[in-house]
């Protein structure tokens, strides 16, 4: 069986089977649980609403004639009116910067200004530049407001002091653990330059590097922020102050970066809290209310398209921006539910928390089986899709109601009534009763479908218009913080309607297998084709199922959770501080508190078992083969990407600050404030050099715009303060909106951090609140060749940074990005090499890459390798540059493989139990499913061996195809045998239908993708296949 399908989407066929009349349908009212027969009708849902055309462009229907076709920017401009045109003009940008002034980015970009403001005083205000002492580097208060800035939620506040908190204590260990080495070589053992050996190694190696590999370990924002803190506080007490080469003790500078760390926190967080405070707790209710909304909306399009057969609807922009933004929301949702934690655990709200954390795990499963649904739908589309594939009798007249009719009755969301009959005249004979009892031989699997909707479309009409009334009316209140409310009839109508739709389904479904012809002998293609409608329906029609199901539990939850926030039954609890306790709960294994449904997998994939025939038997080795081998395992360690560019960090760390340990060229090193090379080296190393580039790239150009905006502060500021002051606000104003509301943070804070070092530093050194600061002007800055030495320090450690990324253990983005993807490939290639659902009969296997559980993985990998597309990108090389487009192409196909990896896994885990039916099925179709998998499994390797080795696929692939219709027609067979009517129910088949459409979605992914390596490495290389 072939599907069609073109590369703008879906083209329905233009016969459309006839659609037949259909019963009333019940429906269950979710607000009253009153129990009804009336039209059923979806309008539209809140924050999901299409443009509505009027077919001329214009999406009023009821514009007035006068009305420019271009609209006013193309009206003539006459002397007379321009003056109002302009005025009109200014009152429109006007409006739209007063707009984004009250909205919570230009509130944000108000904060950060602010706090900016405040912590500049430190370097303006005596008072408090005097209790900082007589060393420079005052202005690092405000540029800590810059780096943790207030325009985040409260819960992130919390966490950028914990890790502000981190990143001191940490630099000051470094910093006294140095000190007290140096005094320990230098003063007492007589060794100073075996003691600065051991500083420059060990501490300063060391210790950077460490920091370099958490900052790249952990990959979090304000960790980032925070290692560039403590970065910057090691630097400066390790290179600068000179305690450490002079093998003395001091103190002075630690507690100046304590006391800079304390204002800069207080100011920031002083901002955050008082004026327009963020909750995450607030946000994560306002995602919630929005994502039910987009919910109701999805469920309701889908389901539409389903109905009538066409993919239409979801092939139109707005649907697509639609759903960008539910793909948003869930993002959203996740990282404002981190952020709420802290939120909560501060004010003893921990029960309260893990009920959120169940609310999105809940939204979280409520969008699979959105993805369900949609799979189901996208496979019928395709079989009706293809030619032939229309009713017997084509599209009729008359009292028929074909597809069209039913697609253009009402406007695009809106749901049309399937034409409800009275009860009345359901008995009466019709032009589809006739067809129905037409020969059998003459129906096609369009009819098929056609009788499904006859006898299931009511009752999936009536369960989503439940479901799609609870969704719309299920929200917080607006008021007060968004308070909860719960109608409390939802529960026992949304049991009710699941019921009612449980029996109509298995009715419904046992009249279609009837409705088959089951004694006539047919084609293996065409009894797959019947066999694969019949899994869209079934599939569909579970999905639909199993979204009602999740949604019982969201209302339960939501239940616990409204009670837990009105009572607090068990008070408030901060067991979270109770540190002995998690450590005994550790230990008997059972923790009272449920894991963090965001954060319940581990941090990467699980650990590979190696495959038997390379396992090393141990009596076949000799002893010194034994030990080499056991060295060698035991180094794996240092075989990592992660380790080695710690190590290459900290070498190059090292070798950067080497000469200010050395008397003859510390004090070029001083001159050219070297020390901010070294915090330029630390911020531009990256794992790959795309990422090192692009983050050098950033670093430069803002250090020379910061320059230059210092250079024209100072000058025309006259080194006023109160000037300076203004100017500094107005240079955080608009780098805050560089930061927040463009989203471009390493350029934004660049610039502020060298205007700090600039101007700021050249009114301290005008004040005479320095020591021995002479060579730059003294009293009297000079104010160009402060930000020169700034601009040379930073150039060069972008350089040093970019040397170290290129010579030292070198990772290209693009080779790794390759390497992934094959890997990747191999890897889902492996889960398949075993049938998936060979594990629902024996259990799981021993070796963890063949389990479909392992998707979870292969989905965070796979982020990993959206990052290093970015990377790539940035990449230059002398064969051409990066196809970043072809690659987004390829890594959007794995995705859809893996959501469907996910599906077929869901499915799996859903019932513990086989039951005899289910059993007997998989029983049946076991060689069937052995060959598709082995199929599949080897297209992956072949896949896999073409990125890797850049070579094109072979011309003569395997099909999955044809064995995959022989999987239906075994199914189909299985079905027509007496004993599967007594064995196996129509709920046996849930997870083979599954299965056929998982694989269905395979196949199609496999060739797109092999469409897309042919374009790639379609023309061979001469280099790849020459013999040397």
């Amino acid at each position: 069986m072939t599907l069609n399908v073109n590369g703008h989407g879906i083209t329905p066929s233009p016969r459309r089977p006839g659609r037949p009349k259909v019963r009333q349908a019940t429906l269950i009212l979710p607000k009253t649980g009153q129990r009804v027969k009336r039209q059923v009708t979806l309008g539209t849902s809140p924050g999901f609403e299409f443009p509505h055309s009027n077919g001329n462009g214009n999406s009023n229907g009821n514009a007035e004639e006068r009305t420019p076709l271009l609209g006013w920017r193309n009206a003539q401009l006459k002397p007379s009116n321009a003056p109002r045109l302009l005025l009109q003009v200014g009152r429109l940008q006007f409006r739209s910067a007063w707009d984004f002034a009250r909205s919570k980015v230009g509130r944000g970009v108000l904060k950060c200004s602010i706090a900016y403001f405040l912590g500049s005083l430190a370097t303006f205000v005596p008072a408090i530049a005097n209790m900082l002492g007589q060393q420079d580097g005052k202005h690092m208060v405000a540029t800590i407001t810059v780096y943790f800035h207030p325009a985040r939620s409260q819960g992130s506040m919390f966490e950028a002091v914990m890790l502000a908190t981190l990143a001191f204590i940490y630099a000051a260990f470094i910093g006294f653990t140095s000190m007290g080495v140096s005094i320990l070589f230098g003063r007492v053992l007589d060794l100073v330059a075996l003691g600065h050996a051991i500083v420059l190694i060990v501490f300063c190696g060391g210790g950077l590097g460490l920091v370099g590999w958490i900052k790249q370990r952990l990959g979090h924002p304000l960790v980032n922020i925070s290692c560039s803190l403590t970065s910057l506080a090691i630097i400066t007490v390790l290179t600068k102050e000179g305690a450490v080469q002079a093998g003395t003790f001091s103190d002075d500078k630690i507690v100046q970066v304590l006391k800079m760390i304390v204002m800069g926190v207080i100011a920031t967080t002083a901002v955050s809290f008082l004026l327009f405070p963020i909750s995450a707790r607030v946000d994560l209710r306002k995602d919630l209310i929005d994502f039910t909304d987009s919910l109701s909306g999805v469920l309701a399009v889908t389901t539409q398209s389903f109905l009538v057969g066409s993919a239409d609807e979801l092939e139109k922009p707005e649907y697509r921006g639609a759903m960008d933004k539910y793909k948003g929301l869930l993002a959203s949702m996740e990282k404002n539910l981190v952020e709420a934690k802290y939120e909560h655990f501060v004010a003893g709200r921990e029960r309260q928390y893990w009920l959120e954390a169940k609310l999105v795990c809940c939204m979280q499963r409520l969008a699979q089986d959105i993805g369900g649904l949609r799979s189901a739908a996208a496979t019928q589309f395709l079989i009706l899709a293809q030619p032939g594939m229309g009713s017997s009798s084509g599209v009729k007249q008359g009292n028929a109601t074909n597809i069209s009719d039913l697609e253009n009755a009402e406007p695009p969301l809106i749901f049309t009534a399937i034409n409800e009959v009275p009860e009345s005249e359901e008995s009466e004979p019709d032009a589809n009763s006739a067809e129905r009892n037409a020969p059998k031989s003459m129906l096609t699997p369009a009819d098929v479908f056609s009788e499904f909707i006859l006898h299931l479309g009511p009752s999936i009409k009536s369960l989503a218009f439940t479901l799609r009334e609870i969704l719309d009316d299920l929200r917080f209140s607006s008021d007060s913080g968004y308070q909860m409310t719960l109608n409390p009839r939802f529960m026992s109508s949304l049991e009710e309607a699941v019921e009612l739709y449980d029996r109509s389904r298995e009715d419904a479904l046992s009249k279609i297998y009837d409705f088959q012809e089951v004694n006539t002998k047919r084609s293996v293609d065409v009894e797959a084709d019947f066999e694969e409608i019949a899994a869209s329906c079934g599939v569909f029609s579970y999905a639909l199922q199993d979204f009602a199901n999740e949604m019982k539990n969201y209302l339960y939850v939501y239940d616990d959770l409204q009670l837990e926030v009105d009572e607090r039954p068990k008070g408030r609890t901060w067991d979270w501080l109770k540190i002995w306790r998690r450590s005994d709960q550790s230990k008997s294994g059972s923790d009272t508190q449920p894991l963090n449904p965001i954060d319940q997998e581990a941090d990467g994939p699980s650990k590979v078992a190696s495959p038997r025939n390379r396992r090393i038997e141990k009596e076949k080795l000799g002893r010194t083969a034994a030990f080499r081998y056991r060295i060698w395992k035991a180094l794996a360690v240092f075989r990592r990407d992660d380790t080695k560019f710690a190590i290459k960090v900290g070498a190059g760390a090292a070798l950067y600050a080497l000469p200010s340990f050395i008397s003859s060229t510390r004090p070029i090193y001083q001159h050219f404030r070297g020390e901010w090379g070294l915090l330029s080296y630390m911020l531009v190393c990256s794992m790959t050099i795309g990422a090192s580039n692009t983050t050098g790239y950033a670093r430069f150009v803002g250090t020379c715009l910061g320059a230059v905006c210092a250079v024209v502060a100072w000058t025309i500021s006259g080194e006023n303060p109160f000037a300076l002051a203004f100017f500094g606000w107005v240079m955080s104003l608009w780098t805050a909106y560089v930061i927040v509301a463009l989203g471009k943070g390493p350029m934004g804070r660049f610039i502020m951090l060298t205007y700090n070092l600039s101007c700021l530093y050249a009114y301290s050194l005008s004040v005479k609140d320095l020591d021995d600061d002479d060579d730059e002007g003294g009293i009297s800055p000079i104010i160009s060749q402060i930000a020169f030495h700034r601009v040379v320090a930073v150039l060069t450690g972008c350089l040093w940074g970019l040397i170290i990324t290129r010579l030292i253990w070198p990772i290209s983005a693009r080779q790794k990005l390759k390497d992934g993807l094959s890997l990747l490939w191999l890897r889902m290639g492996l889960i398949w090499k075993r049938p998936p659902l060979e594990c629902r009969l024996h259990g799981k296997t021993d070796d963890a890459y063949m389990d479909i559980a392992e998707e979870s993985h292969l989905q965070r990998f796979l982020a990993q390798l959206e990052k290093l597309r970015d990377s790539a990108a940035s990449e230059m090389s002398l064969r051409g540059p990066f196809p970043e487009k072809a690659y987004k192409r390829l890594l959007g196909g794995t995705g859809c493989m893996l959501d469907a990896f996910h599906l077929m896994n869901v499915m799996i885990l859903k019932e513990a139990r086989v039951s005899p039916g289910e059993a007997a099925i998989l029983e049946s179709t076991k060689t069937e499913r052995a060959q598709l998998s082995l199929r599949i499994s080897h297209l992956f390797q072949v896949m896999a061996s073409s990125i890797k080795l850049e070579y094109p696929l072979s011309d003569a692939l395997p099909s999955i195809d044809h064995t995959r219709d022989r999987l239906l027609a075994k199914i189909y067979g299985f079905r027509k045998e007496d004993k599967a009517a007594v064995i196996a129910s129509d709920k046996d088949f849930a997870l083979l239908y599954t299965y056929a459409l998982v694989t269905g979605q395979l196949a199609k992914a496999i060739e797109d993708i092999g469409t897309e390596l042919e374009s790639l490495f379609g023309t061979l290389d001469e280099e790849v296949l020459k013999l040397q």
